[in-house]
């Protein structure tokens, strides 16, 4: 299934759905598959746009490695080249709240959501949500607004 951001675009409240997401999730644990950094960034758009970006890879891998096979499998790289797919690459400097960000996390792409001058992130060994700056970012997304 191809995924389009013609069709993606954010809710008129979706300000209030991101935050009520983000509450949600605060102190869920990382679990691959479940609550990764990839899918708490999908779900972030799920909540905004009402478009789960990632349904044909939730609980369908329980590693890292398995994550990035099943990527692989449906022609991207990585998740930040799945997001680019999807989305419009911007300069990390544009992002605004509720875009996507990707940053270089010891070697390996972790997914987050711009919070202003901050990602929010999920990290393997912590619990619930961390930030760091968005100077830290390597690439960003847009998700698109509505169009009035």
């Amino acid at each position: 299934m191809e995924i389009s951001s013609s069709a993606i675009r954010r809710l008129p409240d979706w300000r209030g759905r991101l935050f009520a997401y983000v509450e949600e999730v605060a102190r869920k644990p990382f679990t691959w598959g479940h609550h990764d950094c990839a899918l708490f960034a999908a779900g972030a758009v799920e909540a905004m746009t009402g478009h789960d970006i990632a349904a044909p890879f939730r609980a369908r891998y329980k590693t890292l490695p398995g994550g990035m096979r099943l990527l692989k499998r449906k022609g991207s790289r990585d998740h930040a080249e799945y997001a680019a797919s999807i989305f419009e690459e911007i300069h990390p400097s544009h992002a605004q709240v509720g875009d996507l960000a990707a940053i270089d996390d010891d070697g390996h792409i972790a997914l987050g959501v711009v919070q202003g001058a901050r990602i929010y992130v999920l990290r393997p060994e912590a619990r619930g949500i961390g930030t760091v700056e968005l100077l830290h970012a390597a690439r960003a997304f847009r998700v698109p607004f509505a169009t009035t």
